[in-house]
């Protein structure tokens, strides 16, 4: 019934549910649809599939379609995304939680909300990954790379010569 008349609140379940088993990757699975197809195709090409590989190409196919019924993902969001829940943001894109990113676990998710939600203010990428230990230096800039932290500078130095 959910996947009929409110399948934005389905797929937000749906994918949480993958997410919780480390079968998400929003970097491969946020791609579009051609990626997505094309990484279909690839494993079900493969003589053999691992259990995770089996895992990821069930989610690669609910993925798959659903971007063929026009819903999308938006960004990672530094300053809105949850750590481990899909949000719905409009009635065809769904917001990834932080855990969505490859080898994010939920312990370091639930540091990067808390970071945020404690009310500071951060004025660069590298005080985010100092206040949240247990994010490591490659998800930190896997985020970035995923403009995550939209126009944060990577530093905190400021530079006396930048107008010269």
């Amino acid at each position: 019934w959910f996947k009929v008349h409110e399948p934005l609140a389905f797929y937000a379940a749906y994918f949480y549910r993958r997410s919780q088993k480390g079968g998400f990757d929003i970097e491969m699975m946020g791609g579009g649809t051609e990626r997505v197809r094309r990484k279909i195709n690839e494993m079900k090409r493969a003589s053999t599939l691992t259990a995770n590989e089996e895992d990821l190409l069930v989610t690669l196919e609910a993925v798959y379609e659903f971007t063929l019924r026009g819903f999308r993902f938006a960004p990672i969001d530094f300053q809105r995304s949850d750590a481990i829940r899909f949000l719905i943001t409009d009635n065809r894109t769904i917001l990834p939680p932080f855990v969505s990113v490859p080898g994010l676990g939920e312990t370091a998710a639930q540091d990067l909300a808390h970071c945020r939600e404690s009310g500071r203010e951060f004025i660069s990428i590298d005080e985010i990954g100092s206040a949240c230990p247990k994010v490591s230096q490659t998800h930190l800039e896997t985020l970035k790379r995923m403009g995550a932290f939209g126009d944060l500078p990577d530093s905190s130095q400021v530079s006396l010569f930048d107008d010269w």
